[in-house]
């Protein structure tokens, strides 16, 4: 692809992004509007908007809000002064985050820009409990949920109302499986919880390691150290498994499309990459599920999308039970987009871009310039 019309004469965008300088998100975005022959994106560190800072806009800007990043000075500013590795403070970090939001939004409309995506659809991606009931409430499958849990004792409580032996405990404003617990119980007292979270005497950190914790005393005592950030629990989908290790997809939906999809295959319960989960081949799962539940499948996480219709950008994590017949979503991502390397689904809109083109190009008509 090379530079087009988009990139001369009147009207033509100029993108902003808030994001965290260094971070790979805001490099790929730059090099997607190059290649769309668009002016270099203005980058706005997410430092100085915690910090109250107004974002330099004019009217036509379009301005794109990315992920905060692993960044040590913007995590002390979201949550506070401390090890960036240690798991908690979520509801102090989405209050400050969600606030942030505001702020930017407000900016751009004092200035005639415009927010390419809805803060109040981000706002909501990243409370795990109002994403899965809005979800629900438009007839997405979901895992479903049980009561609100405030500890270990209404935890086991809970699943014992509901039936359940095995489930998934979220903290409510997590991400990248900070504090993510996958707990099974069986009778006789066994218990079994599979984390990234380690229990140090500093308390709970993450790592890159999944680990088990196999007493009650440890697992509760790593759920009561969770709680009071907020807790969302699921019951556990067991999932199906292609070359002896079990998936989900991770599917990009821009503009109401599926556009790009990768399987993410693991040998324990969190498929997450940085935790050692590996990219599986797509072709294989589709073969796998045949062209009608591919398309089924596809349809689930343009339903999930549809939900956020303020985002034109929405990563859904896609569940696929065993026997490759059952879907439901897991989770909603407002930053799910980063997948180097990865190209657009044959046949579709995005096919041989990534993300980042096919958001730009997708920006671009919106906006009504050319998209090369």
């Amino acid at each position: 692809m090379g530079a087009g019309p988009a990139g001369t004469g009147p009207g033509v965008p100029r993108f902003t992004v808030v994001a965290t300088p260094g971070d790979r998100r805001p490099v790929l975005f730059a090099a997607a509007c190059r290649a769309c022959g668009l002016p270099e994106p203005r980058v706005v560190p997410w430092t100085d908007v915690l910090r109250g800072a107004r974002p330099p806009l004019g009217p036509g800007d379009l301005v794109r809000v990315d992920s905060p990043g692993e960044d040590a000075e913007a995590d002390a500013l979201l949550r506070g002064p401390g090890d960036p590795s240690r798991v908690g403070g979520g509801a102090r970090w989405y209050g400050t985050f969600t606030a942030a939001l505001a702020r930017i939004e407000a900016a751009a409309a004092a200035a005639g820009a415009r927010i390419i995506g809805d803060a109040g659809d981000i706002a909501v991606m990243f409370d795990k409990r109002l994403a899965h009931a809005r979800l629900r409430a438009a007839g997405v499958p979901v895992p479903p949920a049980l009561p609100p849990v405030h500890g270990y004792a209404s935890l086991r409580a809970a699943m014992a109302d509901a039936g359940e032996r095995r489930v998934f405990v979220k903290p409510a404003h997590g991400s990248s499986a900070s504090g993510v617990v996958a707990l099974q119980t069986a009778p006789g007292g066994r218990i079994k919880a599979v984390t990234s979270a380690a229990m140090t005497p500093e308390g709970l950190r993450n790592s890159l390691r999944v680990r088990v914790y196999e007493t009650e005393r440890e697992v509760a005592a790593l759920v009561d150290a969770l709680a009071p950030d907020g807790l969302h629990v699921e019951r556990w989908l067991p999932k199906a498994a292609i070359g002896g290790r079990t998936f989900d997809l991770r599917v990009v939906v821009i503009g109401g499309e599926p556009t790009h999809a990768v399987v993410r295959t693991s040998r324990h319960p969190m498929t997450n990459l940085h935790l050692g989960g590996a990219r599986g081949d797509v072709g294989a799962v589709r073969a796998a599920l045949g062209e009608e539940r591919w398309r089924r499948a596809m349809d689930v996480c343009a339903r999930a999308a549809a939900c956020f219709p303020g985002s034109p950008m929405v990563g859904v994590d896609l569940l696929v039970g065993v026997g490759f017949k059952r879907f439901e979503v897991g989770e909603v991502n407002a930053f799910g987009d980063l997948l180097p390397g990865l190209t657009g689904l044959p046949g579709g809109s995005a096919e041989g871009v990534d993300t980042y083109t096919a958001q730009v190009r997708a920006a671009l008509a919106q906006n009504g310039a050319y998209a090369p």
